[in-house]
């Protein structure tokens, strides 16, 4: 059962002033594989900041009371966006080209871990995708990743790979999922998204 929780939208601006919850949370999240150089808290970090300057940058946490237990954010594609770089195979003609309202990049899906279990990604995922006015969603997960079962399970549809032209950068399965999305109360939560 999903606990009572309020959520906290937040603009680009209002994410870097909280830069230090976004840390926290992370490093709560991802407390037993901090070691993959890919998720480390530097790495992770510089990631951040570079995402939350994107002028449409959205992040949603999750709290319970006023303790934070979870957040996610994305971002429309813009159309120069390198999103699509190191993409193994286009699906289909057409499907890398972005207008800056066609696809909303979810980036991160995460709870602390004494959180886990309880509804909350799934509740995070709805308010940050419920809203937007966006024809497509994607996510990049891997396929080992316990919460790769779950996107499936919440209607997410596996289309490509791509490798990130990032340093220790896994190669992901690329999914897509239609907008506009309907808020819904399942209670299935992965842990964390990569």
């Amino acid at each position: 059962m999903t606990p009572a929780l309020t959520f906290q939208r937040l603009n680009a601006d209002e994410a870097r002033a909280r830069r230090d919850t976004v840390r926290d949370v992370h490093a709560d999240a991802y407390a037993d594989t901090l070691t993959d150089p890919f998720r480390a808290g530097d790495a992770f970090m510089r990631r951040f900041d570079a995402y939350t300057q994107r002028p449409d940058f959205d992040l949603v946490f999750a709290l319970h009371g006023t303790e934070v237990v979870g957040q996610t954010w994305g971002w429309p594609l813009p159309p120069n966006t390198a999103w699509w770089d190191g993409l193994v195979t286009e699906p289909e003609p057409g499907f890398t080209t972005e207008t800056g309202t066609r696809t909303f990049a979810l980036s991160e899906l995460m709870v602390r871990r004494a959180w886990t279990g309880q509804g909350i990604a799934h509740a995070l995922h709805n308010e940050l995708l419920h809203p937007r006015p966006e024809q497509r969603a994607t996510l990049l997960a891997r396929p080992t990743n316990p919460a790769y079962a779950t996107y499936l399970r919440w209607g997410w549809h596996p289309v490509a790979h791509l490798k990130p032209d990032l340093p220790h950068a896994p190669t992901f399965t690329v999914l897509v999922l239609p907008l506009p999305h309907p808020a819904s109360s399942a209670p299935d939560s992965p842990a964390a998204s990569e």
